[in-house]
C-alpha cells in the first residue's frame, strides 16, 4: 500500500499556457434566442475606466455564512415557485433542509469554536465571531420560519388537492388508527429501546441528526411525585415517512413515523400516564480533526474519527413546539446549548425526509422526462481512442451523457494496447462502474493508480471502503499530499502505439459519479494532446513520489500556481483596459470567497474591465459599489440541475485567441492553498468559442431563474426588457441536447 509523504511540496510558477492548433468543435445548439444584452456576446465592448474619487473607495466584502444562507433563500424560493411541478418543490424544499445540517454541522459548529477559543478577530466583512453568529441565528430563525411557511400553508394544500395527503394522529379515522395501531406493535415496538432519565440513568449519548421522542410520565399512584422523563431514540432503519394502508388507495395517505410513536408511546411504560410526547433532533459538531503528521496510518485513523462524530459537540437542537419547559430546560442542560441555537418547529422535523416522496409514481407532478443524450464523437466505445488521436471532445453534463467517462476508464481497463491508468477519485457512486473498472484493470496486469480522497466531506466512509476494494485487488492507492484534499478530477491512460507510448486524458469539473452527473451541471474534456497528458503525468507523479518543484507548462495546478495565476490573469486585464486595449472577465463558479482575488477584481473594474460573475452559492464581493466594482455584475442560478461547473474567460487583450479555462476550483482559500486543484485551458478553438457562445452566454441571459446579487446583499429576480419573453439557460441546454438526439 503506498504511503503518504511527509512534507508539503512548492513549485517554481507555471509558464503561461501557448496556442494550439483548431480542432474538433463539439455541436452547436440549433437554435436560441437573440441576445438581450451586447456585452454577452461582444466581450471586445469595453466600460470606460471609473473616475477615481477624490477619496479612496473602502473595499467592501459579504460575510461567507450570511452569503451561504442568501443561496439557501434561493433555493426556498423554488420551492414556493409555483410555475416548478409539484413533487419538484417539495425536493427542494427538502435540499433546504439539508444544506442547513450541513451548514451548522460544519459552518456553525466552527465559528462556535472561534468564540469558545476566545477568538475576537473580525473577519473580511468585519464581523468578530460572536456577531456572526448572532447574526447567523436571526438568518436562520426568518429562513426557518419561511420553510414551514411553506410547508403547511403551501405545499401540504397543493399536495392534498392533487390526492396526497399528510395526516397527524389526531386525525386518523377508526381505520386507520387499529391500521396504525398494529404497524407500531408490528414493526415499530419491537426496535425501540425506552431511556429513562433519573439519578441512575444518565442522559444518553443521541447520534447526530437522529429521531428522538421524549416523553413525560405521571405515576397515577404518587401523583405528588415529580414527574418522570424517558427518551424513545428512534434507529435511522425505520422509515421516516409511513404510507397507510392500503397501497395504492385514494387519496394516498402518510404519517410521519414521529407521529405513530407519539401516540403508541405508552405502550412502553405500562402503570405510567403520558402527559406529553415531543420529537426533537440534535445536530453535532462534525467536521474531522485529524493530524496528518502524527497520524501513522490515515485510513485506520479517519475510521476511529468517524466514530468519535457521533459523539460530537451539539450545535443545534430542533425540537417541537408545545414541549414543557422543564422539558426544554432538561434538553438544554444536558445538550450544553444555549437558546440561540434552538429552535422550535411547527411541523415536521426533518423536511429532508421529504425527498422520498420523488418516488410517488405521479409523472404529472414531475419534470417531463429527460434522458442525456449521447451523440458526441465518443459515442461508439470502441472507437474512443482513434477518436481523440484525431480530435479534442467536450462534453456538457447532464444534457451529455456521462457514459463516454465510463467507456474511458473501461475501455482503458480491457484494451490489451492500455499498459497503464491512473486515476483521482473524490466523490464516486455506490456501486461505482469507475472503482470496478479500475479493479478490472489491475486484474487484467495493468499498472493501475488510484489516489483516493479519504477526507472527501460526508463520503468518509464510501471512500475507506473503495480503497479497501482497490488494494485488494492490487490497485496502487494513494490518499494524496499531507494537509492538501485532492479534488481534482483527472483520468490518465497510457497506450502502446506503434511502439511508442501515447498518453489520453480526461480532465473535469465534476466527480467521478454517474448518478450526480445526471443532477449537477459539469464539463469534461478528453484529449490527447501531449502538452495537456504531459503535465497530466507529471501531476500524477507529483502526487505519488516525491517532487519539491513541480512545473506545469500547461495546466495551473493548486496549491503550486494556481491563486498567482489568477491574479495574474486578472491583472492582465486591467492593464489592457488602462492601455486602450479590449479587456473582459466571464466567470462562473460556485463560491467567491478569497480577500486577495476580490480586491484584484475590484480593481479591474475600476480600470474599466467589464466583469460578469455567475456564482452559484457563495459571494462575498460586493457588485455594483460607484467607484469600487462599478463594472461588476454577479448573478446566481438556482434551477432543476445543481450549477456545478466551473469556467474562465479572459479577453487576453484582443491579441490572439481569449483565454478560456475550466477545472476542479472555485476561487476560496481552500480551494487555492488546501486542495489540489486543475485548471485546464480549452486548447481547440471551436470548443472555447462553444463555452463563450453558448454556456457564459445563454447564462448571461438567462431571465427566469438567474437572481442578480446587489449591493445590498439582496439577490433580485434579473429584469426582463418589456415584452421580452421567458428565458431559462438550463431548458436551452435541454432542448439543445433533444435536437443533437434527433441528428
Amino acid at each position: 500500500m503506498a504511503t503518504k509523504r511527509t512534507k508539503t511540496r512548492r513549485t517554481q510558477p507555471a509558464k503561461p499556457a501557448h496556442p494550439a492548433p483548431r480542432a474538433h468543435a463539439r455541436p452547436r445548439a440549433k437554435t436560441r434566442p437573440a441576445p438581450v444584452d451586447d456585452r454577452v456576446l461582444m466581450p471586445e465592448n469595453r466600460a470606460e475606466p471609473v473616475t477615481p474619487s477624490p477619496k479612496p473607495v473602502k473595499a467592501a466584502y459579504f460575510n461567507r455564512e450570511l452569503s451561504w444562507l442568501a443561496f439557501n433563500r434561493r433555493v426556498l424560493e423554488q420551492a414556493r415557485n409555483e410555475k416548478h411541478p409539484l413533487l419538484e418543490r417539495v425536493k427542494f424544499l427538502a435540499i433546504v433542509s439539508s444544506n442547513l445540517d450541513e451548514f451548522f454541522e460544519i459552518r456553525v459548529s466552527g465559528i462556535i469554536q472561534q468564540v469558545e477559543s476566545g477568538l475576537t478577530e473580525p473577519s473580511v466583512d468585519g464581523l468578530h465571531p460572536r456577531e456572526s453568529l448572532r447574526r447567523i441565528h436571526s438568518v436562520v430563525a426568518s429562513l426557518v420560519e419561511d420553510q414551514y411557511d411553506c410547508w403547511l400553508n403551501e405545499l401540504m394544500p397543493a399536495l392534498a388537492a392533487e390526492g396526497i395527503v399528510f395526516k397527524t394522529a389526531a386525525e386518523l379515522t377508526p381505520y386507520e388508527l387499529a391500521w396504525v395501531t398494529a404497524y407500531f406493535h408490528e414493526q415499530v415496538y419491537p426496535v425501540l429501546t425506552p431511556l429513562a432519565l433519573d439519578q441512575s440513568h444518565p442522559f444518553p449519548q443521541l447520534g447526530n441528526k437522529t429521531l428522538n421522542v421524549i416523553v413525560s410520565l405521571d405515576n397515577p399512584a404518587t401523583p405528588e411525585v415529580e414527574q418522570l422523563v424517558a427518551i424513545l431514540p428512534v434507529p435511522r432503519i425505520l422509515p421516516r415517512l409511513v404510507p397507510l394502508d392500503p397501497p395504492g388507495a385514494t387519496p394516498q395517505r402518510f404519517l410521519f413515523l414521529s407521529e405513530i410513536i407519539k401516540l403508541c408511546a405508552g405502550e412502553f411504560f405500562p402503570g405510567y400516564r403520558v402527559t406529553g410526547a415531543h420529537s426533537f433532533r440534535v445536530t453535532r459538531n462534525s467536521d474531522l480533526y485529524i493530524d496528518e503528521e502524527e497520524a501513522e496510518n490515515l485510513l485506520k485513523k479517519i475510521e476511529e474519527e468517524l466514530r468519535n462524530l457521533r459523539r460530537g459537540a451539539a450545535v443545534r437542537l430542533e425540537v417541537e413546539e408545545g414541549v414543557e419547559d422543564g422539558i426544554f430546560s432538561t434538553l438544554l442542560d444536558h445538550l450544553d446549548l444555549s437558546h440561540e441555537y434552538v429552535f422550535r418547529l411547527n411541523g415536521p422535523l426533518n423536511l429532508l425526509r421529504l425527498m422520498s416522496l420523488a418516488d410517488i409514481d405521479r409523472p404529472d407532478l414531475k419534470y417531463p422526462p429527460f434522458i442525456p443524450v449521447n451523440v458526441s464523437p465518443l459515442h461508439d466505445p470502441s472507437q474512443i481512442f482513434a477518436t481523440l488521436r484525431a480530435q479534442d471532445v467536450l462534453l456538457h453534463h447532464p444534457y451529455d451523457a456521462f457514459q463516454p467517462v465510463v467507456d474511458f476508464v473501461e475501455e482503458a481497463a480491457r484494451d490489451p494496447q492500455v499498459f497503464a491508468i491512473k486515476q483521482t477519485l473524490y466523490r464516486t457512486s455506490g456501486d461505482s462502474p469507475i472503482v470496478r473498472a479500475l479493479i478490472e484493470a489491475s486484474k487484467n496486469g495493468k499498472q493501475v493508480t488510484a489516489l483516493v480522497e479519504l477526507k472527501a466531506r460526508f463520503d468518509e466512509a464510501n471512500n475507506i471502503q473503495w480503497a479497501k476494494q482497490l488494494e485488494e485487488a492490487g490497485v496502487h492507492v494513494v490518499y494524496g499530499l499531507i494537509g492538501h484534499k485532492t479534488h481534482c478530477k483527472v483520468s490518465l491512460v497510457v497506450r502502446r502505439e506503434n511502439k511508442l507510448l501515447r498518453r489520453y486524458a480526461h480532465l473535469g469539473t465534476g466527480n467521478y459519479n454517474p448518478k450526480t452527473a445526471r443532477l449537477y451541471t459539469d464539463l469534461s474534456y478528453f484529449t490527447a494532446r501531449e502538452e495537456l497528458t504531459s503535465d497530466a503525468a507529471n501531476l500524477f507523479n507529483t502526487l505519488t513520489g516525491f517532487s519539491r518543484e513541480p512545473v506545469f507548462e500547461h495546466l495551473i495546478v493548486a496549491p503550486y500556481n494556481l491563486h498567482r495565476r489568477i491574479q495574474e490573469l486578472i491583472q492582465s486585464e486591467a492593464d489592457n483596459a488602462a492601455a486602450g486595449r479590449p479587456a473582459r472577465i466571464i466567470v462562473k463558479m460556485n463560491s467567491l470567497v478569497d480577500k486577495a482575488t476580490i480586491d484584484k477584481l475590484y480593481a479591474a473594474s475600476r480600470a474599466g474591465v467589464k466583469i460578469d460573475i455567475i456564482v452559484r452559492g457563495v459571494c462575498c464581493l460586493v457588485p455594483g459599489v460607484r467607484g469600487l466594482s462599478d463594472n461588476i455584475r454577479v448573478r446566481s442560478i438556482v434551477g432543476r440541475y445543481l450549477e456545478h461547473a466551473r469556467a474562465f474567460y479572459f479577453e487576453n487583450g484582443g491579441e490572439g485567441e481569449p483565454l478560456v479555462l475550466a477545472g476542479s476550483a472555485d476561487w476560496m482559500p481552500r480551494n487555492f492553498f488546501r486542495r489540489i486543484e486543475v485548471l485546464f485551458p480549452v486548447r481547440d478553438p471551436a470548443l472555447r468559442r462553444w463555452i463563450i457562445d453558448e454556456l457564459f452566454a445563454m447564462e448571461l441571459q438567462d431571465n427566469e431563474h438567474a437572481r442578480e446579487l446587489h449591493a445590498n446583499g439582496g439577490y433580485l429576480p434579473v429584469v426582463r426588457p418589456a415584452g421580452a419573453p421567458a428565458f431559462s439557460a438550463q431548458s436551452y441546454f435541454v432542448a439543445a441536447a433533444t435536437l443533437r438526439a434527433c441528428g
